[in-house]
């Protein structure tokens, strides 16, 4: 019988730059590319109609890129434990490929595999390939692991980086039934999938385009002096980096390459989360700064609805809001702004938050976007005060959306309402209102609180549960 491998793919759809996928081509005469779909998360916690859809897309395409090889997807559903393991007796494999991951949910489903397949001589051989960097080599001089980004982000440009894998030319199959892309329906999701941004196409093809079209371009030339602009367009490649549709090592070489040290910073934070992930898993679900566990979060479903459904009467807040709705995606600067104001002036759970962002977000992502909510809630690893990460909506609508081109676009009923009162347009006159033709509390929401107010309210808090 030739010697067999399964690669077994996660969140790592792709071909090239895979080492998961390249070691296992030379090492073994057959190779069998297989995905799970797994019903602890397609129903779980983190349940997504947006983000499966995008899945099956870039599924799709990766059954494509195998095909070209000579290869093809195997697909099958339940317990990875069971069909990892039935896979690989079915084809005679001596070994499972996977790209490690780091969040404590995928790392015990891997102990769980490695165990049962154990059992039967079959070997669950880890590999690199989700971030740019080794995680569990960046550690302190004393040897333990960073909680602060600024001296991680010194080792991490020091660490050397693994070589670029080649994707395989041909791929040997051995014989087995593909199984079928499910429908939507059939994975229980209700409906026709959302219609998001249709400027992002799934899969690896696209995300290479879009990944060169963002380094040679004008985007990543300005991007250090204009990132932060609302209406400035960033990479968007976050959900091909989330899927793995793109080597996150292969685009820091290439923006290395062109000089732009801040963009490569955007993917130190990526990693540098993924690492928290890594070395504190219990933070997936509960507060990083043990001081911070007892702190009083209200509860009030009308203001959570008021935040989700982007009607606080903050334009800012409202825009970033309907935007997550429309496209499944949200400028990074626009996340830390809504965050702030659910957990400062809401003073809503910042659970809350990362549970309608996982439901909403393309690239949502569990280590990225627990320590995002965690950072701006200050409740994570980000050693500022909490007072520091206290945004006024206003001054942020002002600073990074000053012709107020991103606000408008998403709040249309303010399209009319001047420059000067686009920032507070509950500050209009009557007369101002109505040459505007946007009455405040009937066209566009009165403000759901007072920023000042609550920005005291969030200090004493705050200022209570740290002692």
């Amino acid at each position: 019988m030739p010697d067999t491998a399964v690669v077994w793919f996660r969140r790592d759809l792709r071909v090239r730059d895979l080492p998961a996928l390249a070691h296992a081509c030379r090492e073994h005469e057959r190779v069998v590319p297989l995905f799970v779909f797994d019903p602890a998360l397609l129903g779980g916690r983190f349940r997504s109609h947006a983000r499966t859809a995008w899945m099956l897309g870039c599924l799709e395409a990766l059954d494509g890129e195998l095909r070209a090889r000579g290869g093809h997807l195997v697909l099958r559903h339940g317990r990875p434990q069971t069909e990892v393991r039935r896979v690989a007796a079915e084809v005679g494999a001596r070994a499972v490929h996977v790209s490690d991951d780091v969040t404590g949910f995928a790392r015990t489903r891997d102990a769980h595999v490695e165990q049962v397949l154990g059992r039967d001589g079959v070997e669950l051989v880890r590999h690199p390939g989700l971030y740019v960097a080794d995680l569990a080599g960046i550690r302190t001089a004393s040897g333990g692991p960073y909680t602060v980004y600024s001296p991680f982000l010194r080792a991490w440009k020091a660490q050397e980086r693994r070589p670029i894998e080649r994707a395989p030319q041909e791929i040997a199959m051995a014989r087995i039934a593909a199984g079928r892309l499910p429908s939507l329906g059939a994975l229980g999701f209700e409906g026709d999938a959302p219609r998001l941004d249709d400027r992002l196409e799934p899969g690896e093809a696209a995300a290479r385009r879009a990944a060169r079209n963002w380094v040679e371009g004008q985007g990543l030339a300005r991007y250090a002096q204009r990132r932060d602009e609302l209406a400035e367009p960033t990479s968007r490649l976050s959900a091909y980096l989330r899927f793995g549709c793109l080597s996150a090592l292969e685009l820091e070489r290439a923006v290395a390459a062109r000089g732009v040290a801040r963009f490569g910073d955007q993917l130190a934070w990526r990693d540098f989360f993924g690492a928290v992930a890594l070395h504190f898993p219990h933070t997936a679900r509960v507060e990083f700064q043990e001081r911070y566990r007892t702190l009083e979060w209200d509860t009030d479903d009308e203001l959570l609805a008021a935040w989700r459904e982007g009607r606080t009467g903050f334009p800012v807040v409202d825009a970033a809001m309907r935007q997550l709705a429309a496209t499944g995606w949200m400028h990074n600067r626009a996340r830390m702004i809504v965050g702030s104001f659910l957990t400062k002036d809401l003073q809503q759970d910042w659970r809350e938050g990362e549970r309608h962002f996982m439901a909403h977000l393309l690239d949502g992502d569990v280590p990225n976007n627990n320590g995002g909510w965690q950072w701006i809630a200050s409740t994570g690893v980000d050693p500022k005060p909490y007072f520091q990460r206290l945004f006024n909506p206003m001054t942020q609508q002002r600073r990074f959306d000053p012709d107020g081109r991103y606000v408008r676009r998403w709040c249309p009923e303010l399209r009319r309402v001047p420059d000067d009162r686009l920032a507070e347009p509950w500050t209009m006159t009557d007369d101002e209102q109505q040459a505007a033709g946007c009455r405040i509390g009937r066209d566009y929401p009165e403000p759901v609180v007072d920023h000042a107010m609550a920005r005291r309210r969030a200090i004493e808090r705050y200022r209570a549960a740290a002692g």
